[in-house]
Formats: structure tokens, C-alpha cells, sequence
């Protein structure tokens, strides 16, 4: 194989997030390939595993936040004062390290689908070779009229453009009027083991499910769970709920909890070991307003435990309706009411539910997906993304056949 170069940008501003999984593992495997991988993105935190991982295999990492002779602070405040100069800073660091590294591929991560439009622009002026990543599309964000015209051109000029759901791809080309014959869905890291498990957590204290994910309302919905759980039925019932993750809206999360007097949520925080957080789980419940194709529903489904979630983005392109789990119809309080309870009134086929779960999603994502996405990135390097399709199919019809 060609050792080749890839410089990966991603646009997310926070220390860390979800959406940074797949770059980062992609990245890696590239690196541990043989392949030359340069790294940008704003705040790094070299406490991060990703990071370390990347340090360890000799990637160049760059900080997009910030100048590294000049304090994080300074650039906080420089960022909210003129954005436009911040926006300049960025757009030199990535020229820097295009003209140093000299990428055969420039690989734009972006926890939404517009939020790194201007840092793909720099390259598509620059004439490089680029391809976009996309982990979120949601009705409540478009781009506004004054970028449109240029956000559609870094979409139609890219090599390709990655979706992880069908619903975010398809809602993106409505957002930008235009169809993106270039696009097509890829899969994340999962952080549970791909061997199947079949223990089941007793019942006899009650059944317990967990609602997973950033401490973030407007997006994640755990204001809607928080009024279902405060009606009187699921008061009197033996059910629990654990909110794992963080975020800066969990003191008002947990006022809005007393302020209900709810008994049955509590808030776990965030939790390094996701595969052992499911012993004691029968189900994951998701109330959210907007996602991608939630990470947790995957490692949910492999883990064989039950799943109540809100028909919104990809969730229904994983998830059968009253088979594999439940279908809330609308991210709404009685939404969610009614299909938690339609899952309460089946709650001696739960194990069963799980199992086909597992089944099923084994069927729809690959063992190995940032080795898979690695491949794809290869191959879009290489001039041969028409094959693409073809390896990806691959990969996961033999996952199928050897699982099945």
C-alpha cells in the first residue's frame, strides 16, 4: 500500500465529544497503517485518550484554539469579540498545515453538518482535495441565506460527504435544495465489545433504564423524560430511570428533578466503562428532539438490552417498532409516554426484544468501523471512491454471515 497523507480538521470547539469518535479512530488506523496523519482541531485536551493514542503513533497535532505562544485566554476573548479575526486565525493555521504536510486528503469533521463549512471553504479555495464529515442534521439548524450559496459549494465540490444516518443526508440536500450524489452513510466507533452477550440483569427490584447522552434539553430532550416520569402511573411503578453523561445544563436538570419531587431519576454522570454500565441495565430510553444516529442505541442494541426512543433522525433506520424496540412517534411528552408504555406492557418480552436487537443490528453496522471508514478514506485518497460502496457492503454482509 502507498503511504499517503491525510490531515484530519475538525471543527468541534469543546474538549471533546461524540461526534470526534470517528475522525480520531479512522485517524489512528491510518497512522498505525503507515499512512502520514496531521491533526487540527480547536482546544486539544492531551489527557484525551484519542490524543494520546495519536501522539503515540507520531501524528502531528495541531491546536486550532489558539496561538501556542499566547495564552488559551487570550484567544477566548478574542473569539468573542471578533469573531471574523478568530475565524482568519483558523483559516491560516489550516493553510500552514496543508502547505506543510501536503495532504493527498483533507478530511473536515463536524459535529453538525454546517458548522464546518468555512473551514472546508479554505480548502476548496485552495484547491485540495477534501471530503466532509457530518454527525448531526436537525430541523431547528439551516444555513442562513448569506452562506448558502457557498455552503453549497463546499458540499458539490467535495470528494464526498458522510452522513451516519439517511435522514441527516436527506435532510441536508432539502436544507440546501440540492441532491449530494457524492454522499453516503457511514457507521461509528461503538465503545461495547461486538461478541454477544446474554446475561440479563434480574427483575426483581424493578426494571431500570438509562437515558444517555449530553446534559443538553433543546437537543437531548431529558426535559420531556423528566415530566413523563412525573406523571402518576410511572410514579407507582416499579421503573427507574439513570441520566449518564454531562453537560451545563445538569444543575438546572437536577432542579427541574426536585422541583417534580421525582423519587425515580437519578443522574449518574459521565461513565468511562460503557460495555460493564449495562449489567445492571434492561433498557436505554432516548426523549431526543435531534440527533444523528445515536452512538447509545447501537451499543444499546449489541448489549442486547431493549430500547425506547423518539422517531427522529436515524433512529427508525436501525430500529423496528415494536420488534427490536419502541418507537416513541414524536419527540413529545405523550410521544414518549405512549411508547414507554407500549414497552411497560411487554416488559416479560424484554430479554427477547433485546436479543432480536442484537441480531438485527449486527446486520447493519460492521464489526470494525473505523477500520471500515480507514478504508473509505483510502480509497477517496486514491481516486477510487466508486469502489467504496462495494468494500463497505462488504464488510458488513460478513459481519452478518459470520454472526447470524
Amino acid at each position: 500500500m502507498p503511504r499517503l497523507r491525510f490531515l484530519f480538521v475538525s471543527s468541534n470547539g469543546a474538549l471533546w465529544g461524540g461526534s470526534e469518535e470517528l475522525w480520531s479512530a479512522a485517524a489512528a488506523v491510518l497512522a498505525e497503517q503507515g499512512h502520514e496523519v496531521s491533526v487540527l482541531k480547536p482546544n486539544i485536551d492531551e489527557t484525551q485518550p484519542r490524543i494520546r493514542r495519536l501522539r503515540e503513533l507520531s501524528c502531528r497535532i495541531g491546536d486550532l484554539g489558539r496561538i501556542s505562544f499566547l495564552p488559551r485566554a487570550f484567544h477566548a476573548v478574542t473569539r468573542r469579540i471578533s469573531p471574523a479575526l478568530f475565524g482568519a486565525h483558523r483559516d491560516a493555521a489550516v493553510g500552514a498545515a496543508v502547505a506543510f504536510s501536503k495532504p493527498d486528503l483533507i478530511v473536515v469533521s463536524q459535529g453538525g453538518n454546517f458548522d464546518g463549512v468555512r473551514l472546508a471553504n479554505f480548502c476548496r479555495r485552495m484547491k485540495k482535495p477534501y471530503v466532509l464529515i457530518a454527525q448531526r442534521a436537525g430541523d431547528l439548524y439551516w444555513p442562513v441565506d448569506e452562506h448558502l450559496a457557498r455552503t453549497r459549494a463546499v458540499y458539490t465540490e467535495a470528494l464526498a460527504s458522510y452522513f451516519v444516518s439517511d435522514h441527516n443526508r436527506k435532510l441536508t440536500q432539502e436544507q440546501l435544495g440540492i441532491d449530494l450524489p457524492n454522499s453516503r452513510v457511514v457507521r461509528n466507533p461503538f465503545l461495547v465489545p461486538w461478541a454477544r452477550r446474554s446475561d440479563w440483569p434480574s427483575q426483581q427490584d424493578g426494571l431500570r433504564l438509562a437515558c444517555i447522552g449530553r446534559l443538553f434539553p433543546a437537543e437531548k430532550g431529558q426535559d420531556l423524560l423528566i415530566r413523563v416520569l412525573a406523571r402518576q402511573k410511572w410514579r407507582n411503578r416499579p421503573l427507574s430511570v439513570t441520566l449518564y453523561g454531562s453537560g451545563k445544563h445538569r444543575t438546572a436538570l437536577e432542579g427541574m428533578a426536585r422541583y417534580h419531587r421525582l423519587e425515580n431519576l437519578v443522574f449518574g454522570g459521565f461513565v468511562d466503562d460503557v460495555a460493564s454500565m449495562w449489567n445492571d441495565l434492561h433498557g436505554l430510553i432516548l426523549p431526543s428532539r435531534c440527533e444523528g444516529l445515536p452512538l447509545v442505541l447501537v451499543e444499546a442494541m449489541l448489549s442486547g438490552r431493549v430500547a425506547i426512543v423518539t422517531d427522529v433522525a436515524g433512529n427508525r433506520e436501525i430500529l423496528d417498532d415494536n420488534v427490536t424496540g419502541f418507537l416513541a412517534a414524536s419527540p413529545t411528552e405523550d410521544g414518549l409516554d405512549e411508547a414507554l408504555e407500549r414497552a411497560w406492557q411487554r416488559r416479560d418480552e424484554w430479554k427477547a426484544i433485546g436479543a432480536a436487537a442484537a441480531d438485527r443490528i449486527r446486520t447493519l453496522v460492521p464489526p470494525d468501523p473505523a477500520q471500515t471508514f480507514a478504508a473509505i478514506l483510502v480509497a477517496a485518497a486514491e481516486g477510487m471512491g466508486a469502489s467504496v460502496d462495494t468494500a463497505l457492503d462488504a464488510a458488513v454482509m460478513d459481519s452478518a454471515r459470520g454472526e447470524l
